[in-house]
């Protein structure tokens, strides 16, 4: 029986040589995205910043509704067809989207080698709202993925960035499909994976239309992911972002459908270390999880 861990978990993000935090506070933070720096609001940062002040070569100002909206300024010439960045082997471009984040998020970094390490080789991975596929990509050496996607632009971009890092031959499925319609139809042909991850807008729309809301579609997309996987399965890892939700909720959700599996459930936060000198880098949370692990 999988048993529920109360304490709370931390999964920190560190600075790579492509991208760092800078610095946070008064509800921004800047950041830099290899040769270039922005600012994006981040309602968490509630300190004051640690630097007397910010240079960037953008900044996102954010709509007076607090659903989304917005729009880039720019101080200094930016590519508007991105430019390129890595991540360990995974070489990807970074872009300004309408949607305020740079194309991919830097703060699951520690998630996919969390990922990488729970995995043994010829393992099946699904990967749920996989955006532009760096997640995919991460843990294509690990076996096949099946990486689902309602966006056709981003799983576009997914290809593209699969041409940019070398990986067109590794085992991934690039599908654009409605999560839980996909995830239901895997259901009635009794597959089975080793790991699935979950990484759910809070609204979003489906390339036929459908509407999805988190606190609706959640509940039932999470039961049918349960039935892909069974007592030999390693993981599946759920991410949450810009919701009013507690990490515990997560888990409860989760425990309630994986009562009959071995291993544990664990929740948390998302959180980036700042650059800065020893004692002065604070955390700052950028999302909530939970995930049910198998040791066995």
């Amino acid at each position: 029986m999988a048993r529920l861990s109360a304490q709370p978990q931390l999964m920190l993000g560190e600075s790579w040589d492509d991208y760092g935090l800078v610095d946070s506070g008064d509800g921004r933070k800047l950041e830099r995205y290899g040769p270039y720096r922005f600012i994006r609001p981040e309602p968490q940062a509630l300190w004051r910043p640690r630097l007397a002040e910010w240079r960037a070569d953008g900044e996102f100002v954010p709509g007076s509704d607090e659903d989304g909206g917005g729009r880039w300024l720019f101080d200094r010439p930016v590519p508007a067809d991105g430019w390129p960045l890595a991540w360990r082997d995974v070489r990807f471009t970074a872009q300004c989207t309408p949607f305020r984040h740079l194309g991919f998020f830097p703060d699951m970094a520690p998630v996919w080698d969390w990922m990488r390490g729970q995995l043994a080789p010829d393992s099946a991975t699904l990967n749920l709202f996989g955006y532009t596929g760096v997640g995919s990509l991460a843990l294509s050496d690990r076996g096949t993925v099946t990486h689902v996607d309602a966006s056709k632009k981003s799983v576009a971009q997914a290809r593209v960035n699969a041409e940019t890092s070398g990986m067109t031959d590794r085992p991934v499925r690039w599908l654009i499909d409605d999560a839980g319609k996909f995830t239901a139809r895997e259901v009635r042909r009794q597959k089975r994976y080793d790991g699935i991850i979950l990484d759910p807008p809070k609204f979003g729309r489906g390339p036929d239309g459908e509407v999805w809301r988190l606190e609706e579609g959640l509940p039932p997309l999470i039961a049918d992911c349960r039935q892909l996987l069974d007592s030999d399965s390693r993981f599946l890892f759920l991410t949450v972002y810009a919701v009013r939700m507690s990490s515990l909720a997560l888990a409860g959700l989760l425990a309630e459908h994986f009562a009959d599996l071995p291993g544990t459930i664990e929740h948390g936060d998302l959180a980036v270390r700042e650059d800065g000198p020893d004692g002065e880098a604070r955390l700052l949370p950028t999302a909530i999880f939970a995930r049910w692990h198998n040791e066995g």
